[in-house]
């Protein structure tokens, strides 16, 4: 039986790897996704997502928009890594498929309230504003979810929007104690992990190779993306991030990791937004959360690959995207 996640994002490249990768994959099914404000605004993420569900084939994906800023303070955004758009490198047609009337944090609650206990696992692509509220609001869904899998956070790679933080955990760091402190199971993929999913260039020439309008358009993202973390951290590539969530449910032999307490700092203003992970079991503290630090990088990629193709083939989801662009297919 497929698996059954909810998927909140703030797309995002690399968010719409991730999504592209569920929407390939028979042993998942998507039963909606919910926009997050964050890499950029939610107008942005909440249209970014329809156009992935469109590329993809899958108009009939159910997008909701969740909240448009952070519990509290202003919203920070990312626009100088991933463009104006969120989604820069690739142009995409404007989506026709709606959105769904239902606020996203409501069909997180009802989703999890209505489907049986244990069967619905949550992804967190973005900042956990979303499902933070959600369980403020109906904290019983805690004990109904099967696990949280997100991308976010870091130990031993510190932070990547300040030197102690992730941009993910840092644009709302108190929705994400209010999940860290739920009793939520969590699996984490942290910077620890994802520095090491690099987008090298034998890894991106295997996907440009598969020649379809779908693969050209993940190599645009690809290329526009990558130019920020290789001009930061002088790597062959960029880490992908948000794809190893979704790679997780898919083949989680991939991932080793440590199950250890993280707790969120919310107040200091050199260490807001850290993510502060008991690695070495000193505190006491009860765990909370599986810790992944390390990953086949090799083999995700090659599962990245497989199902893109899946995506790309001629009767399936690149038909249903007439007019597709892409800005940004050179070869390397």
């Amino acid at each position: 039986m497929a698996q059954k996640i909810i998927i909140d994002t703030d797309p995002g490249q690399d968010d719409a790897l991730a999504i592209l990768l569920a929407l390939a994959s028979p042993e998942i099914d998507v039963l909606g996704i919910v926009g997050a404000a964050g890499n950029v605004p939610l107008s942005l993420t909440s249209k970014n997502i329809r156009k992935i569900c469109e590329l993809a084939g899958r108009p009939d994906i159910k997008v909701f928009a969740g909240c448009d800023r952070p519990m509290t303070g202003p919203l920070v955004t990312a626009e100088h890594v991933h463009g104006a758009t969120g989604m820069d490198g690739a142009d995409l047609p404007e989506p026709s498929m709606p959105m769904q009337e239902q606020h996203g944090v409501d069909f997180i609650i009802d989703t999890l309230q209505s489907e049986p206990a244990g069967a619905v696992t949550v992804c967190t692509l973005g900042p956990l504003t979303n499902f933070g509220k959600a369980l403020t609001r109906a904290p019983e869904i805690a004990g109904r979810i099967k696990q949280l899998v997100l991308m976010g956070g870091g130990l031993f790679e510190g932070g990547n929007i300040t030197p102690a933080a992730e941009f993910n955990i840092y644009v709302d760091p108190p929705a994400a104690a209010v999940v860290f402190g739920s009793g939520v199971p969590i699996v984490m993929m942290p910077l620890d992990v994802t520095h090491k999913t690099l987008t090298t260039r034998v890894r991106v020439a295997a996907i440009q190779a598969l020649g379809t309008p779908l693969s050209d358009a993940v190599v645009g993202w690809l290329h526009y993306f990558e130019r920020f973390d290789v001009a930061k951290y002088g790597s062959d590539g960029g880490p992908l991030h948000d794809p190893n969530v979704i790679a997780y449910l898919l083949k989680p032999e991939l991932y080793s990791g440590r199950f250890c307490n993280v707790e969120i700092e919310t107040e200091s203003e050199l260490t807001k937004g850290m993510t502060v992970a008991d690695w070495w079991d000193v505190s006491g503290r009860p765990k909370n959360a599986l810790f992944m630090r390390d990953v086949d990088a090799d083999g995700f990629y090659a599962l990245l690959t497989e199902r893109l193709s899946w995506l790309g083939r001629a009767d399936t989801a690149v038909e249903a995207a007439p007019g597709l662009l892409v800005t940004s297919s050179r070869a390397r």
